[in-house]
């Protein structure tokens, strides 16, 4: 595997988006005999050169011509960015076929051959986006070698329990591609975000994540929509705005790498705690409410784990928590509604047959803030009701009635901790309980 810096620029004869080691620059090209750098990357570095590789800020304004400028390059120009998809679920196949709409050259990966078959002679996701007609220049494949090998940017949109072992397996294959996370969520007991996982199975790659208020059908409908990504790397910044950005789809930039994750994976804890809570009819009051304290949990515990606060206040946070909690497309918030109707978290997951990532998201930062001791009443009372088989109303009447708090976070202190919280919550619960055993005998 070759070394790559952060900030990684483009091998010239290859449009790959790495940094060359010492010894690979012994065998540089020799560009002089009418071999021009590839069109798009040559602009993205040469930008990236002006500006100076790495920097903390960005011009919006410079960012977005740049975009529009490469953008006509991809299309104008034979030479493409190659990129790679891995994962065959919706927002995969969804990404990939604006990036192939896009005119770059795309495979999409899936790991079963009859899938790819079936995708490559209907140009159709039948299982994930029904009805939805792909760009005819999406290709497909189940090789993960062939897909993988002389790409410039890799993403990976498999389920978070499966993102390891994807890496470990294209690890052989690496010789400087970069890899974009599109996976929302942290590996089950670990609590590694995709981000880390990357760092711990490919050390030496250019890396970012990418997240925001992104509803797959609505993407493949054209309806406008916007993500963020985030990296250290300014020029794989730009590479990923050029390959995705387009007339109904708008990418921006962020380096708060943790900050924008951590929109991802614990927005999905709140979209089952309010598909929960439209199962029971609430008002639009309470829907406020909840959103608005979810939000103060997220950038609670992103502070307490290197985040920036503010962060959370942009696409991959409030944007990304409000798509997710208030459509009923969002995995998470149908599993919420499930639970909310009396189903069991076993038979809701079977039913609904795709992953949400947020019954797991639960359980791994419901440990982690009990240990930090992080303030998170509405992650412990959803793992009460999940994992402790809590009465759900008592536990949401409690919530109501626990402690006073200020209403913006960092803006005043506040008063509880984690372990008063835990304490009431399980007195509440243990109250509702014998209330209810008492009805139940008779008494």
């Amino acid at each position: 595997m070759t070394s790559a810096n952060k900030d990684n620029t483009a091998n010239h004869s290859t449009g790959d988006f790495t940094d060359k080691t010492t010894a690979q620059t012994e065998h540089k090209p020799d560009i002089s005999n009418n071999e021009k750098p590839s069109g798009l990357l040559a602009g993205i570095i040469e930008r990236a050169t002006k500006s100076g590789v790495g920097r903390r800020k960005l011009d919006p304004s410079i960012v977005e011509s740049d975009v529009e400028k490469n953008m006509q390059k991809i299309r104008d120009n034979p030479t493409k960015l190659r990129l790679a998809f891995l994962g065959g679920g919706s927002f995969g196949t969804a990404m990939a076929n604006l990036a192939a709409r896009n005119g770059c050259d795309v495979t999409l990966w899936v790991r079963n051959k009859r899938t790819v078959k079936a995708m490559t002679k209907t140009q159709t996701n039948k299982k994930y986006l029904p009805g939805y007609k792909l760009d005819d220049r999406l290709k497909y494949s189940h090789d993960l070698a062939a897909t993988v090998k002389n790409k410039d940017i890799i993403f990976l949109a498999v389920p978070s329990s499966a993102f390891r072992e994807t890496l470990k397996n294209i690890a052989p294959f690496i010789t400087g591609q970069s890899v974009v996370s599109l996976t929302k969520g942290m590996e089950k007991d670990t609590f590694a975000l995709m981000s880390d996982i990357i760092k711990d199975e490919l050390p030496e790659v250019n890396f970012g994540v990418m997240s925001g208020p992104n509803l797959a059908i609505e993407i493949m409908k054209n309806m406008p929509s916007a993500t963020v990504i985030a990296s250290d790397s300014e020029p794989l910044r730009h590479a990923v705005q050029a390959a995705l950005h387009s007339a109904f789809f708008r990418v921006f930039a962020s380096d708060d790498v943790k900050g924008v994750e951590l929109g991802g994976a614990l927005k999905n804890i709140y979209a089952i705690a309010m598909g929960m809570a439209a199962a029971y009819d609430v008002g639009e009051n309470t829907k406020a409410m909840l959103l608005t304290r979810a939000l103060a949990e997220m950038s609670r515990f992103g502070v307490e784990t290197g985040a920036n606060p503010l962060t959370f206040l942009g696409l991959s946070g409030v944007g990304d928590l409000y798509a997710t909690c208030s459509s009923e497309l969002s995995r998470n918030f149908r599993i919420g509604n499930m639970l909310g109707s009396g189903m069991s978290i076993d038979a809701a997951v079977k039913k609904l047959g795709q992953t949400a990532e947020g019954v797991n998201t639960i359980q791994q930062v419901h440990e982690k803030a009990t240990k930090e001791g992080i303030y998170m009443p509405i992650t412990h009372a959803l793992y009460a009701v999940i994992y402790e088989d809590k009465a759900a109303l008592g536990v949401a009447l409690h919530l109501m009635e626990a402690g006073f708090r200020s209403d913006v976070e960092f803006v005043m202190p506040h008063d509880h901790s984690n372990a008063e919280l835990t304490a009431q919550i399980q007195a509440a619960t243990s109250d509702t309980d014998d209330d209810n055993a008492t009805k139940g005998s008779g008494e």
